[in-house]
């Protein structure tokens, strides 16, 4: 800077030197156009790396999550970090970055996430998709590894290093589509396909619902999730189709009723009979069901108690509005009566589900949707279209904002129902300069039009 105003002008030498010091600390992180597919601006990249990247042995010690200070050393002990997974039909890549020592043929790693130590397969180097096999991976050097049991961001290392790098920092998945098969039955293929991507893209998230019966993947966003739709079919020919997940309500109810349930059955021989009354409320000490007993003069057997909570706990799995499991519950047995023949386990089940049955629909049922807290970061001019968006397209409630450097945060709770587009629309409305974190918070009651909604919804599903 004195230079500069000293004499009004600086030689490329000392421009070079200054972004070579920034990129080293951290403070400058240079930023170029180009187009890989047009192999456009290839040679200013390769160019700017040569003359203001320091070489690996100019930068300060990696510290470690576990383990010393990592020194890139070509005597040192072997530390190496997976930064990138290929994995297709034909194969599977990992890309090492080796950060001291070296990596050479037919020698073993230790990999801290999996505690085993594995012998090496090839070694490569890499020119897009021309693959050039070499029998050493230099200290600094980019390599990759053919048929080796790892994944993305593991560290590997000599045994005797006890190192660990850490995990290359990902942002949560903040988009969901629900994923089904264009053709019935590939649903194992779509399963295997996906895990296989996400072998080599750690950025995406699948599970399958066990509420909704529903294979739910998660990522950045749509162009995300379409990208891996058109892997499925190029790599695995297995088409699939995306559709908006269904959310996971609750039902409650909110009233006392009691309920009376009785099952006989007479088919030659011995028979069934369970006799029971049981009276149902509402709870806040517990989502899970509440089971309690008030039988005076033994007119239920005790052996039968849990019979009846069995029959209960299997019923609670499906409310009365539109199938969604019951929470909140308590349910006393407090009479009730037997055949000292006839009575059974299964009888006492069937007889405490019938009075559910009859109770349950009394005792002023509602439903119950999921709330999240929504954390979203945008500049300022975006402010008043983000407010107005979360409180009345988005049923939000806006509970504050702050600033933080140079951005706005703004917190809110809203309904997940109403958040299944959020990504390509907060895009849209901060022209891609947005983001957002949504983490389910509690469950509350629906207003009645969104209740009506989903029972609506719910007998649709059935009928089909």
């Amino acid at each position: 800077m004195d230079k500069y105003f000293e004499n009004l002008t600086l030689e490329d030498e000392d421009i070079i030197a200054g972004i070579r010091s920034g990129v080293s600390d951290g403070s400058i992180i240079p930023i170029f156009c180009g187009s890989a597919i047009n192999n456009t601006g290839t040679a200013s990249v390769l160019r700017a790396i040569v003359k203001c990247a320091p070489a690996p042995n100019e930068r300060a010690p990696f510290i470690p999550e576990e383990g010393e200070p990592v020194i890139c050393d070509p005597e040192g002990k072997t530390v190496a970090t997976v930064f990138k997974t290929v994995s297709d039909q034909f194969g599977k890549f990992s890309y090492v970055k080796v950060m001291s020592g070296k990596i050479t043929d037919g020698m073993s790693l230790y990999n801290p996430r999996t505690d085993s130590t594995e012998k090496l397969g090839r070694l490569y180097t890499m020119c897009g998709k021309k693959n050039t096999e070499v029998k050493e991976i230099a200290c600094g050097d980019i390599g990759a590894i053919g048929k080796m049991d790892w994944r993305t961001s593991d560290t590997v290392c000599d045994p005797k290093a006890g190192v660990v790098l850490g995990q290359i920092p990902i942002a949560k998945p903040c988009y969901s589509m629900a994923v089904t098969p264009k053709v019935k039955g590939q649903d194992d293929k779509i399963a295997a396909g996906l895990n296989r991507l996400n072998e080599e893209d750690i950025s995406f998230r699948v599970e399958n619902n066990p509420e909704t019966h529903e294979m739910v993947l998660s990522g950045a966003g749509d162009i995300q999730l379409d990208v891996l739709m058109s892997k499925l079919k190029s790599r695995f020919s297995v088409e699939a189709e995306l559709h908006p997940a269904r959310v996971a309500y609750r039902e409650k109810i909110r009233a006392r009723v009691q309920a009376h349930g009785r099952h006989k059955k007479q088919s030659g021989g011995s028979g069934q009979f369970g006799d029971v009354w049981i009276r149902f409320e509402p709870q806040d000490e517990s989502d899970d069901m509440i089971f309690a007993e008030e039988v005076f003069g033994g007119s239920v057997p005790k052996n039968f108690f849990p019979s009846v909570e069995k029959g209960l706990r299997n019923a609670v799995h499906k409310g009365v509005l539109a199938g969604y499991p019951l929470v909140g519950l308590k349910a006393v047995l407090y009479d009730g009566s037997y055949h000292p023949v006839d009575s059974n386990d299964m009888a006492f089940q069937t007889a405490a589900r019938l009075a559910y049955q009859e109770g349950i629909p009394n005792a002023k049922p509602t439903i119950l949707e999921p709330i999240g807290t929504l954390k979203v970061t945008i500049p300022d001019a975006n402010l008043g279209d983000i407010m107005s968006d979360i409180s009345s397209k988005r049923r939000g409630t806006v509970l504050g904002m702050t600033a933080e450097e140079g951005m706005q945060v703004v917190e809110a709770d809203v309904p997940m129902a109403e958040m299944s587009s959020y990504t390509i629309d907060l895009r849209s409305m901060t022209q891609g300069r947005g983001s957002f974190t949504l983490e389910f918070s509690r469950y509350e009651e629906a207003p009645q039009n969104v209740q009506q909604k989903v029972i609506a919804d719910a007998k649709a599903r059935e009928q089909e």
